[in-house]
């Protein structure tokens, strides 16, 4: 026998849902493979040494491979997203301030958050806005291995006529 239930979609945050200040913990971590490493840099075409021989970073300065950091960054950004723009995000506007602080490396763990910076309704799309935002990823002894701006267009929940 079916009972009534209510239906509850996982989404994102309508623009008004947005508020400049909230920090966004995004949980689970990740905690990073060689294989996400090999796969996402030969997918790429990155052929850089770094990422893929281990003997020749074992020479370099931080003496073993580094995940590779666009991975990195997707990883960042992509925990955002079920939490934050689900099914309400119109699109990605562009990306800024991306840094790389420190070094990630295979069975490490990246822990992200997001800070709300700013927001505004959108002057050319009428039932759209402006939501800035600042990720935020540390691995698992606290450093911060990358951070980037990102602004975003998401749709309004209620749109003004």
């Amino acid at each position: 026998m079916d009972e009534p239930h209510r239906d509850i979609l996982q989404r994102g945050l309508w623009f008004e849902e947005f508020e400049v200040g909230a920090r966004y913990l995004h949980r689970p971590g990740r905690t990073v493979t060689e294989a996400d490493n090999v796969l996402f840099t030969t997918l790429t075409m990155n052929t850089q040494a770094l990422h893929l021989d281990a003997a020749f970073a074992a020479t370099q300065p931080f003496g073993q491979r580094l995940i590779n950091s666009m991975f990195t960054l997707s990883t960042l950004v992509g925990s955002s997203v079920a939490q934050l723009t689900q099914g309400t995000l119109v699109a990605n506007l562009g990306f800024g301030e991306v840094t790389f602080p420190a070094p990630l490396f295979v069975g490490d763990t990246l822990y992200s958050s997001t800070v709300v910076e700013e927001k505004r309704l959108s002057k050319s799309r009428p039932g759209q806005g402006l939501v800035v935002l600042r990720h935020v990823g540390r691995n698992q002894d606290d450093s911060i291995v990358a951070s980037a701006v990102r602004t975003t267009l998401v749709w309004c929940e209620k749109i003004e006529e």
